[in-house]
């Protein structure tokens, strides 16, 4: 049973038409199927499908980032990935059901996969908690990618999460500190570390797996540091106003791009990725082969320093880059050209106003 969103309530009665219009049995009995009419409508209905998709608002997008027939990152790995071994638990306290992890091939190179998971159906989003990791998770997390940066072995992670768990047992067992650290690790790599945002990126809890070389988001998948929901409950105490939250904090894969705080964007099928699966499952694979042989030639000092200037870019316009001179190591700050003119008119203006002044009475003086 397909599921349908609020705005998508015209493509489901026109594909309850086509579903109707294939049965041969009729209000009469056995009919002949029109099959001239099933074509016209599924026509319709994928112009419909054209016209809503192109013009979702930023609310819109994160109902789609949230769709229940949308592929989770186990599905992805089955797909895009062969002779997948599976690795379990963190060494301090258990297994973290909601992250899926261990080594795989792809294009016949090894690669350590790490996937949030939500689950299927009821019963295994709660086994999966929906897909929030406790501490246990990161700790896992940076386990595996400590020992895949001992390899040389790159790193995939598939970011589909709300946020990390907020529970009391996870507080306990040190929630903050495991999300800080697993930043801090995937920050440290010295192999290349790609993660692509499937449908929400929620929060600390995606954070900590996407402090990447390259961060890849599908074409409706969403990547804030608060739901629309919490944000609007904060800002306006009313959780209805997550629209206009939603509007605000930049949270689709466009405005990301935009800011600099993503690298690429997958096109999604129409209709979104849910309604061909297949489809984007092989994008996805074709991205992470091409991004990963992006860094085939770089040494292990250049993919670390490729990260760190990428994320100390972001709001910077050129950001930060490599220091050549013999005196100086680590990376400076790069300028633009209109920021050095406007450094040089503030640290001078002085100058400048009294050259002015001196114009004005010139002009004054000429006048009179």
């Amino acid at each position: 049973m397909k599921n349908y969103l609020e705005f998508e309530k015209e493509i489901k009665a026109l594909e309850q038409e086509v579903d109707n219009l294939k049965s041969p049995f009729g209000s009469e009995g056995i009919s002949e199927v029109d099959t001239q009419k099933i074509k016209n409508t599924q026509n319709e209905i994928n112009e419909k499908l054209k016209q809503t998709y192109a013009s979702l608002n930023s609310w819109q997008k994160t109902q789609v980032a949230r769709h229940e027939d949308r592929p989770k990152a186990n599905f992805y790995i089955k797909k895009i990935f062969s002779q997948f071994t599976l690795l379990s638990g963190d060494r301090y306290f258990g297994d973290d059901k909601s992250v899926i992890a261990g080594f795989g091939l792809i294009d016949n190179k090894s690669v350590l996969i790490i996937g949030q998971e939500k689950g299927e159906d009821l019963n295994s989003r709660i086994e999966r908690n929906f897909g929030m990791m406790r501490p246990e998770g990161y700790r896992k997390c940076i386990r595996l990618m400590k020992l895949a940066d001992r390899f040389q072995i790159p790193v995939v992670s598939f970011i589909d999460t709300p946020g990390a768990y907020p529970g009391l047992g996870a507080e306990q067992r040190g929630q903050a500190s495991a999300i800080a650290n697993s930043i801090e690790c995937g920050m440290s790599l010295t192999v290349p570390n790609i993660s692509i945002i499937i449908g929400e990126g929620g929060s600390g809890g995606a954070i900590a797996l996407a402090s990447s070389n390259k961060v890849i988001m599908l074409e409706n998948s969403i990547y804030s540091v608060i739901s629309p929901e919490g944000c609007a409950s904060i800002l306006w105490r009313d959780p209805s106003k997550s629209l206009q939250a939603a509007e605000a904090m930049k949270l689709t894969a466009k405005d990301l791009l935009k800011l600099g705080v993503i690298d690429e964007i997958i096109s999604e099928p129409l209709g979104g990725a849910h309604r061909d699966p297949e489809s984007i499952a092989a994008d996805i694979k074709h991205s992470i082969i091409k991004n990963l042989k992006s860094f085939e030639n770089y040494s292990k000092e250049e993919i670390y320093d490729h990260r760190k200037a990428k994320f100390l870019q972001i709001g910077r316009n050129q950001g930060f880059s490599k220091s050549t001179n013999l005196e100086g190591s680590g990376l400076s700050y790069k300028d633009t050209n209109l920021q050095k003119f406007s450094s040089h008119i503030v640290k001078n203006k002085l100058i400048y106003a009294g050259f002015g002044l001196l114009a004005i009475s010139g002009l004054i003086a000429l006048l009179f």
